[in-house]
């Protein structure tokens, strides 16, 4: 392609917010996904195209390697850049997380640490579908389709808010097809090409993959922020924080949403574990929303009932709500209704079937701790209040040769460098408790056998480890 002609087709690249590189990476993705630039194009060399352009060759470098990070250039020295061609392998990656992989590609005879969720779903489940079997078979008037998610599911949820001290109206939520499904609205709806996100170091990886499919720039500070800059978003979770379990405390949280109105930065707290905090623990502060209604809050089913129900919802203003709504439209024109009915009857009863979990899930978590302890006692591994994972810091070498030497001793745990945007966690390891007593001691064991095996590379490896080694 003459560079003339692929710079009339980039239009105004350049008119966002964020890195040039970025920016420009940015438009010709999109180029390349709505087939303007066909598999198999010849693009401009880099000192052409920059010229054309009138930027930095290493601008146009630099946005060529993104690209062919992504899989959607191929760069070959003699030959040129070229938009990468068709079939499977040609086709870019979509996630590098290894707790994404692991559902992606599950190996037999592993114990799956890395990805924290639920193995079965609790009887309250089955229970929930058979009472509103009525229901469904009386419908005559519903043609099935509710972007917003089903009324019902929508008041039982602004009930709960209310009860936690939150004023709230089935019109401030949007129910989506779990958490993951929040993220990816939100990253839709507040991000474009180059935006920068302030984020915890460490945080959970969905919100980092989420964000980065937007081709945002992210920015991690330390647990709780601190004091918000300027920025396109700002992604939290306050209570028992992923990975490390750590909770803000109540003057904490009022200091960051006062920071984050004064800087007019959108403010998202993360709230799919905040249901997980154990029996004796102190009780966690209310959401952030409680501080502030322009808040975007999200819940999820999740963790605390089953992911295979696939349930989450976000809690916003209802200007915010409509255009997440309008976004969910185009890509998916409302969740599976039983579904949505038989959430709206566990959220009404949850508590109960909270109580349980969570004593189910400490009994876990005191349980690895003794063994670990018991096993590895060179190891650092801090105890929780909550939620579902342990942060642990190992004496030397790194998490990801560690994760790579457990993966083959046939526990998957998740490398902290996968959860840090700064590179940084590069001695730690996040592993869950969500698994049956027999598991856990099992993998216990296997970490310590990984463990005395263990030979650290003279450099840290970075990067994921592979599901298969």
């Amino acid at each position: 392609m003459e560079p003339i002609e692929l710079t009339d087709r980039l239009g105004r690249w350049s008119a966002g917010r964020g890195p040039l590189y970025v920016l420009l990476a940015g438009r010709l993705r999109t180029l390349i996904e709505d087939g303007e630039l066909p598999p198999s194009t010849p693009l401009p060399p880099d000192r052409v195209l920059a010229k054309a352009l009138a930027v930095g060759r290493s601008t146009v470098v630099a946005a060529y390697d993104l690209l062919g990070a992504e899989g959607r250039v191929v760069r070959r020295q003699g030959s040129g850049t070229r938009v990468a061609g068709p079939g499977p392998a040609a086709r870019p990656d979509t996630t590098h997380s290894p707790a994404f992989l692991q559902l992606l590609e599950p190996e037999s005879g592993v114990i799956a640490l890395a990805c924290a969720a639920p193995q079965h779903p609790p009887p309250e489940v089955a229970d929930a579908y058979r009472r509103i079997l009525p229901r469904l078979a009386s419908i005559d008037d519903d043609i099935g389709y509710h972007p917003n998610g089903h009324l019902v599911l929508r008041k039982a949820i602004a009930d709960r808010y209310r009860a936690r001290g939150v004023p709230t109206t089935p019109e401030q939520i949007l129910v989506t097809g779990g958490g993951q499904q929040a993220l990816s609205l939100i990253a839709r709806a507040f991000l474009r090409p180059g935006d920068r996100v302030l984020v915890e170091a460490p945080t959970y990886p969905g919100a980092l993959e989420a964000f980065r499919e937007s081709a945002a720039v992210l920015e991690g500070r330390p647990i709780g922020l601190g004091k918000v800059s300027p920025a396109a978003l700002a992604y939290v979770v306050a209570t028992y924080q992923n990975p490390t379990g750590a909770v803000l405390s109540g003057l904490s949280r009022q200091v960051l949403v006062e920071s984050a109105a004064a800087a007019g930065v959108p403010l998202v707290d993360d709230e799919v574990l905040a249901d997980l905090g154990f029996p004796g623990s102190d009780p966690a502060p209310p959401p952030l929303a409680a501080h502030d209604d322009a808040v975007v809050t999200l819940g999820s089913l999740s963790k605390i009932v089953w992911g295979g129900l696939r349930i989450g919802w976000v809690r916003a203003p209802v200007a915010v709500i409509a255009r997440l709504a309008r976004l969910r439209a185009v890509h998916d024109l409302g969740g599976n209704v039983p579904a949505q009915l038989a959430a709206a009857e566990l959220v009404s009863g949850l508590d109960v079937l909270r109580d349980r979990i969570v004593r189910q899930r400490k009994e876990c978590h005191d349980l690895l701790v003794s063994e670990l302890a018991a096993l590895l006692p060179e190891w650092d591994v801090p105890r929780v209040g909550g939620g579902q994972t342990l942060w642990v810091r190992l004496p030397y070498g790194d998490g990801a040769s560690f994760a790579q030497r457990a993966l083959r001793h046939g526990t998957a745990i998740l490398p902290g460098t996968g959860l840090d945007p700064t590179g940084g966690s590069t001695s730690h390891v996040r592993i869950s408790f969500v698994a049956s007593q027999a598991d856990l001691r099992a993998a216990a064991h296997r970490l310590a056998e990984a463990w005395r095996a263990y030979d650290p590379p003279a450099r840290p490896t970075s990067g994921a480890p592979p599901l298969a080694v």
